[in-house]
C-alpha cells in the first residue's frame, strides 16, 4: 500500500528493480531515525520481487541509495540489483558498495 517496485528503464544487473514510497520523501540524506521501519519494509519488497520473479541466491544481490548530488530524481528510491555478480565494469562502479556515491 505505501511502496511501488518497478523494473529501472536503464538496468544495470539482469534483475534491477526500484523500490520507491508512495508518499514523498526526498532522498537518502533526509532519512531520519524514524525511517527505519519503511528501509526495511522497503529491503523485504525489493527481497520478494526477486524471488517472484525466480531469483533466489539473497546473498547475490545488491542494494542501496544513490547518495546526493548523484541521485537523478529527488525522491527515495531503493536500487534493487541482482545477480551482483553479474554487474558489468560500468555497474560495479555505479552500484559500488559504500562508496562516496551509493551507500547500503
Amino acid at each position: 500500500e505505501d511502496l511501488v517496485c518497478f523494473r529501472d528503464i536503464r538496468p544495470g544487473a539482469p534483475h534491477h528493480y526500484l523500490v520507491v514510497p508512495v508518499e514523498h520523501m526526498g532522498n537518502c540524506k533526509t532519512l531520519k531515525r524514524e525511517h527505519i521501519p519503511i528501509v526495511k519494509r522497503m529491503m523485504e519488497v525489493g527481497k520478494a520481487v526477486l524471488q517472484r520473479n525466480n531469483f533466489s541466491d539473497l546473498n547475490d544481490i545488491r542494494m542501496g541509495f544513490h547518495w546526493p548530488p548523484f541521485c537523478t530524481i529527488s525522491h527515495l528510491h531503493l536500487h534493487v540489483l541482482a545477480p551482483a555478480s553479474q554487474l558489468g565494469f560500468l555497474s560495479r562502479l555505479v552500484y559500488r558498495i559504500n562508496s562516496y556515491w551509493f551507500i547500503t
